[in-house]
């Protein structure tokens, strides 16, 4: 063994993984860091750690980080800040883990409460307005975008084209849930993926030739596990008994904290795919927040670092500030906000903490490819369901056709599709082209 790497223990078994020495201190900085510049979602999130700890840092190898990656796709939640809790837990521990999954939401959790403050202050003032009409379509152009990327990388056969078309049409007409979708892909490809693996993408095994094995997992005991549940669980589940103690079941404050951790268990595919599940129930079902504030608020989480999920944050504020129940708007917004950024996130760390110790045992499981396929084909199709929702809402206002907020689109698309801006230059560009229709009078908001 070379004299930077060394045998790190990750918990009380005999089970072991080699990770570089790194001083705690060293990876502390680092997250701490990170979390104040992972911009641009999960795909520059994953790109910048993987430039950071593999190339640069060289705290991990490439084979580590991409089956840690496989690891966390599999998962329901932002797989970028479960990787980083992976990562921070093989080089320390939990600690590790805790480390660098709280510094990789923490300043956006600060930013987006601030944010979501002086939205619901300053809103009306006419040049806040203007940013936000001018943001919109950007956010129109950023979900078709999603569909774009995710359904040119999933949708390899005619078989999962038409599962998609299927979840679409499924969303649209039936109002079909979206956990019900996602469980019903999961067994359509499994069962598929049984009899003809390749019409979900997956190639027929060599014959003769056995799956690789991978190295010894790290501490697997049933203690273990069950003291990680129990802890996790604690954690998830106590704040919300003492809401219902000190709010009554029916509080608003409850009722966020019970749904978001539903959608907790069930944000398979990324932000956007439970978006439109976020969106029935938030806007339709309870009335916390209107879709128009549905959409400013994925447009100020696109513009803060995080995962896009903290969307969910901002619900939450708005739900509280307009349900306030005998408290100030302004304090009940807060506590909305941190309860519902609490059931989303803590749950992350559960799956990471419990399962990172199995996944060599899911290194090259067929069955679960195939349903997870299945599923990612089942997202396309409720994220176009989103975006088209948003696209109605943004371009066919009261009024009749909004052409400038259609033309900021396409430009917005564009510029993510085939000039590969950032997201923060597109948002930027957006909300400039809002004031400036809304100051010449070609546009603006109703």
């Amino acid at each position: 063994m070379s004299h930077d790497e060394r045998w790190w223990p990750l918990g009380h078994g005999s089970g072991r993984v080699i990770a570089p020495t790194v001083r705690f201190a060293d990876a502390c900085r680092y997250w701490a860091v990170l979390g104040f510049i992972n911009f641009g979602g999960p795909t520059g999130q994953i790109a910048l750690m993987h430039q950071d700890l593999v190339d640069r840092r060289k705290w991990i190898s490439e084979e580590r980080f991409l089956h840690a990656l496989n690891y966390c796709v599999l998962l329901p939640g932002p797989e970028a800040q479960q990787l980083a809790i992976y990562i921070g837990w093989l080089l320390h521990g939990t600690v590790g883990g805790l480390v660098a999954g709280t510094c990789f939401v923490l300043p956006s959790v600060v930013i987006l409460l601030a944010l979501s403050y002086t939205y619901v202050t300053w809103g009306t003032v006419p040049l806040v307005a203007a940013l936000f009409y001018g943001l919109k379509p950007a956010v129109v152009a950023i979900v078709l975008e999603a569909v774009t990327r995710i359904g040119t990388r999933a949708l390899k056969t005619r078989f999962l084209v038409a599962i998609a078309a299927a979840s679409f049409l499924g969303n649209v007409a039936l109002g079909l849930p979206f956990p019900l979708i996602v469980a019903a892909a999961a067994g359509l490809g499994f069962a598929v993926g049984r009899a003809s693996p390749e019409l979900v993408g997956i190639a027929a095994d060599p014959v003769g030739v056995p799956h690789a094995a991978g190295p010894t997992p790290v501490d697997t005991s049933w203690r273990r596990a069950a003291i990680v549940l129990a802890v996790g669980l604690t954690l998830w589940l106590l704040p919300i008994a003492l809401l219902i103690a000190w709010r009554g079941p029916g509080s608003v404050f409850v009722r966020e904290a019970l749904f978001f951790s539903r959608a907790a268990l069930v944000t398979f595919g990324g932000a956007y795919a439970v978006l439109g599940y976020i969106r029935d129930v938030a806007v339709g079902h309870y009335g916390w927040l209107s879709a128009g504030q549905m959409m400013d608020g994925l447009g100020l989480a696109e513009t803060t670092p995080g995962p896009l999920i903290m969307v969910t944050q901002f619900v939450g504020f708005l739900g509280a500030w307009s349900h306030p129940e005998g408290l100030s708007p302004g304090l009940a917004g807060v506590l909305g906000a941190l309860v519902t950024t609490w059931v989303t996130f803590v749950p992350c760390f559960i799956w990471i903490f419990l399962g990172a110790p199995y996944i060599e045992g899911l290194r090259g499981n067929r069955d679960l490819g195939a349903a997870l396929s299945a599923v990612t084909a089942a997202v396309v199709g409720v994220i176009l369901n989103l975006g088209v929702v948003f696209a109605l809402h943004t371009f066919l206002p009261a009024g009749g056709v909004d052409l400038v907020a259609i033309v900021v689109a396409l430009a917005a698309y564009a510029a993510l599709q085939r000039w590969h801006l950032g997201m923060p230059a597109v948002i930027a560009g957006s909300a400039a082209l809002g004031v400036v229709a809304s100051l010449s009078g070609i546009g603006g908001p109703p």
